[in-house]
C-alpha cells in the first residue's frame, strides 16, 4: 500500500518571522497546532450483534473499543479539512488516493476497492420549495471489516436519521458495515424522490407558462435544464454502482437479506434514473414548442406589422393621387396667371373658357388613370 503522505507535509515548510525594531533579531512565528479528528466527528459508535456497546471519544479509541472481528466502529465526519481526514486515515489505514479524493471532493458518484475497504462517493439531492432549486451535497463512505467512515461535505443527507433507523433494526445492524452502506445508499436513493417531484412540478408550471405566452419562460426552462442534467450526473452513476456492488455478492459472501436490500435500493434508483432521462427529453420538448409558439407570435406581430404599411401605403397613394389631381388645374393657371403681353391665346375671347375646360379634362384623364389602377 503507497506510503501516507504524514500530517507534518499538510502544516507550512518554513516559519515566517516578526522583526524586532529594537534589537533588529528576527523572532520565528509558532506553526498552528492541527486541529484535533475528533472535532469534526459528529457521531461516534461501536456496535455488536447490532447494539450499540460504546460511544469513544477519540478515533484510536474507537478502535481500541472493538471486542473481537463481529463487532465494528461506526464514526461520522463533518467536514474535516486535510490534516484531519489524513489523520482519520492513518488511524483506519486508509489507501492515500481514496483520501485524496475525499479531500478534493465534488467527485462524481462512484465505487473503488482498496484491499479489503470499499471506497463510495455519493451525491445526495435535496429540493428547496423557498427557492424552487436543487441543493446537492457530497458524501464519501469508507467500508472496511470493522468500520464504517462516512465525511459529509454538506448538510445533506442527515445520516443521523440513517443510524437512528438501523440502531432500531439490530437483526440489520449486526450484518456489519456493509448493511450500514447499503442503508446510507438507500437514504441517498429515497431523498431523490422528493426532488424528482419537485422538477416534475416545476414541467407543469412551465407548460402552463409556456402556452400562456409568459415572456421570461425561456430562461426558466434553461435554468431548469441545468438542474436535470447535473441530477442525472449525481443518479445515473448510481446503477453502475450498485451493478458492482451486486457483482461482489459470490466473491465477498454478501448476507441474502442483504442482497435482497440491494436488488431493492437498485430498483429505486432505477426509476429515479428513467424519470430524470424523462424530464430532460421533456423539457427538450418544452423548449421546442416554445421557440414555435415565439415564432408564430413574432409572425403574426410580422403580419400585422405588414398588414398596418400596406394600409398605410393604400392611404398614402390616395393622398398622392388627389394632390396630383389638384396640381394640374394649378399648374394651367399658373402659366396662364403670367403677364405677358406676347402671349398665346392671352387676347382670344374663348381663351377662358379653353383654360377651364384643360383644367377639366386634366383632371378627368388623371382621375379615370388612378382609378384604374386602384389608386383611388
Amino acid at each position: 500500500m503507497p506510503q501516507l503522505r504524514p500530517i507534518r507535509s499538510l502544516l507550512p515548510s518554513r516559519s515566517a518571522g516578526l522583526s524586532d525594531a529594537e534589537t533588529g533579531h528576527v523572532t520565528p512565528r509558532r506553526a498552528p497546532e492541527p486541529t484535533p479528528a475528533e472535532e469534526t466527528v459528529v457521531n461516534s459508535a461501536v456496535y455488536r450483534d447490532g447494539k450499540k456497546i460504546a460511544t469513544p471519544a477519540t478515533l484510536s479509541e474507537a478502535l481500541g473499543s472493538l471486542p473481537d472481528a463481529s463487532s465494528m466502529a461506526w464514526i461520522g465526519m463533518y467536514r474535516p479539512n486535510d490534516a484531519q481526514l489524513y489523520a482519520a486515515a492513518a488511524q483506519f489505514d486508509l489507501h492515500e488516493l481514496a483520501v485524496e479524493d475525499a479531500i478534493v471532493a465534488h467527485q462524481r458518484p462512484k465505487l473503488e476497492r482498496y484491499g479489503e475497504t470499499l471506497f463510495v462517493v455519493l451525491r445526495a439531492a435535496r429540493y428547496c420549495d423557498e427557492t424552487e432549486r436543487v441543493e446537492f451535497g457530497e458524501l464519501h463512505i469508507f467500508c472496511g471489516p470493522t468500520f464504517v467512515l462516512t465525511v459529509r461535505h454538506s448538510e445533506s443527507p442527515d445520516l443521523s436519521a440513517v443510524r437512528r433507523r438501523m440502531e432500531g433494526n439490530p437483526d440489520l445492524l449486526k450484518l456489519g458495515p456493509e448493511a450500514v452502506l447499503y442503508a446510507i445508499l438507500d437514504a441517498v436513493v429515497d431523498g431523490y424522490a422528493p426532488v424528482v417531484s419537485g422538477l416534475q412540478n416545476d414541467i407543469d408550471e412551465i407548460e402552463t407558462e409556456v402556452f400562456s405566452g409568459e415572456p421570461g419562460v425561456s430562461r426558466r426552462i434553461y435554468e431548469l435544464t441545468r438542474e436535470v442534467i447535473e441530477f442525472q450526473r449525481a443518479t445515473r452513476p448510481l446503477l453502475g454502482m450498485l451493478r458492482g456492488l451486486s457483482a461482489g455478492f459470490e466473491k465477498y459472501n454478501t448476507d441474502e437479506e442483504l442482497q435482497r436490500y440491494l436488488r431493492d435500493v437498485t430498483d429505486h434508483a432505477t426509476v429515479v434514473v428513467e424519470r430524470a432521462d424523462g424530464f430532460r427529453q421533456l423539457l427538450g420538448n418544452i423548449l421546442t414548442v416554445n421557440a414555435t409558439l415565439v415564432s408564430q407570435e413574432q409572425n403574426e406581430e410580422m403580419r400585422n406589422l405588414t398588414q398596418a404599411s400596406y394600409a398605410q401605403n393604400e392611404e398614402i397613394k390616395k393622398v398622392s393621387a388627389w394632390a396630383a389631381i389638384l396640381f394640374a388645374p394649378t399648374l394651367i393657371g399658373t402659366v396662364y396667371g403670367m403677364n405677358f403681353d406676347h402671349m398665346p391665346e392671352l387676347h382670344w375671347v374663348g381663351g377662358y373658357p379653353f383654360a377651364l375646360s384643360l383644367m377639366m379634362l386634366t383632371c378627368a384623364g388623371l382621375y379615370t388613370i388612378f382609378k384604374r389602377r386602384g389608386w383611388l
